[in-house]
Parts: C-alpha cells; structure tokens; sequence
C-alpha cells in the first residue's frame, strides 16, 4: 500500500485538518532522538537568530509553532495562514494572528516579510512551485524561508508492520535541498532522527487512524509500549 496516497489532493487535505483532532493526535507521540535535540526547538532557534521583525507561517496548524516564536520575541510582526478554518480559529485561540489563505496566493507585498516559514506541509501543497515562488515574492532581498519535511524512512518500521510502504512525497528530506534550489541560491539541510513512542497497540492504531485507517486496520496487536524511529530534515534558503 503506498502511505503517501493522496497527500496534495484538496479533498483528502480539507478532510485531514477540517478539525485539530488528527494534527494534535500525530504532534503528541512525538520526542528527541538519539542526540537529544527537538526539530522544532532547531526550527524555532533558526527562526529567531535572524532577528526578523516580519514572519508570515503558511499551513500554521494549531500555531503552536507560532506562539512559541512569539514567546521569545513578542516584537516580530507575526502573519500566521492556514487553509483550514479550524486551524487559523486554534491559531487565534492562542492570540497569535492568523487568516485563511492558500499557500501560493498570500495576502501580502512583495518583499515585505524578513521570514517565511512552512513546517511539515509543503507535502501536501498541490503547486509545490507555485508555493515556493511565492514565497521568494514576500520574502525581501535576503529573507530566508525556514521549512521541515520528512524523510523517506519516516516511521518506516511502524508502517511496514501495518502492511505499508515509505513515505513517498513530492518534499521530502531526500529532495527536499534540490526542490529548494530551484527558487533559493543558497540552502542548508539538518538531519535530526526523532522517536515516536506508543504507550500501546491502540495507540499506534490511533496515530495511522489520522491518515490511513486501512493502516490502522493492518497493524499487528502488541503488547506494551514501543517505540519507533522518526527522521525529519530541517532547512533554510535563501
């Protein structure tokens, strides 16, 4: 079974983050891997050590990510998007500012912002392209976009239990530099391994649940907890 079906079609992705419940279910069994380092504590810390006064997040989620940058640096000019309307409602929920709009057609100037972010969501964009030169048109003259992808070999072992194949996508760790420089001069790759911890079978069906109950379906009972490998690439460019 390919895991990444449907990834960038716009129904399966409404349908995805039409309420918080999938994102909050797959964003909890998450920790450090084996050097101990979060890639979103690396994402956050790349973000700040810019100084940007204008950030504009596309796909912001719950803006947990967002709120976070905030709390360092309550000054930043902080645009937050996202397609979903619940997502932007949670975003708004934690006093972050935060409207609906697609990825390739942003509500603001050429050049106005210091800072782009896309953290995991630029798998499911349906104009990868068309995103991503968007993004370069708000970005001023040595603005830098921040992004965070998988890779390929993201939960594989828990995935090959349930019968499915690798996450396959169109930005991934593995392209994700090549993708990037299509549109940016300079980019700079971090590999981080992460671990996924399951307090149980059911809770491992619940987390393949979010995307692929067939998945869910499949996956062999165990007993106890597991853990799982993640891997996820952190970058910027500009």
């Amino acid at each position: 079974m390919d895991s990444t079906t449907n990834l960038t079609e716009s129904d399966h992705v409404a349908g995805q983050y039409r309420s918080t419940d999938n994102l909050r279910t797959r964003r909890d069994v998450w920790g450090p891997g084996p050097e101990g380092v979060s890639p979103v504590d690396v994402l956050r810390t790349l973000v700040l050590s810019s100084r940007p006064r204008r950030v504009v997040e596309i796909g912001c989620g719950t803006g947990q990510f967002a709120r976070s940058v905030l709390d360092a640096a309550p000054d930043i000019d902080y645009v937050a998007t996202d397609l979903s309307a619940a997502m932007v409602a949670a975003t708004r929920a934690l006093e972050v500012p935060a409207d609906v709009a697609p990825s390739d057609v942003l509500p603001l100037g050429d050049g106005s912002c210091d800072a782009a972010v896309a953290a995991w969501m630029l798998y499911h964009v349906p104009d990868l392209d068309g995103t991503l030169r968007e993004l370069r048109r708000v970005l001023r003259d040595g603005g830098t976009l921040h992004v965070a992808t998988n890779g390929r070999e993201h939960l594989a072992d828990l995935l090959g239990e349930a019968g499915g194949g690798p996450l396959v996508t169109q930005f991934m760790a593995e392209n994700a530099a090549e993708v990037l420089g299509r549109h940016f001069e300079h980019v700079v790759q971090r590999d981080i391994e992460t671990r996924a911890t399951f307090a149980d079978h059911d809770a491992a069906t619940a987390y393949l649940a979010t995307f692929s109950p067939d998945l869910a379906q499949s996956l062999p009972h165990f007993e106890g907890p597991r853990t799982y490998a993640g891997h996820t690439a952190v970058l910027s460019a500009h």
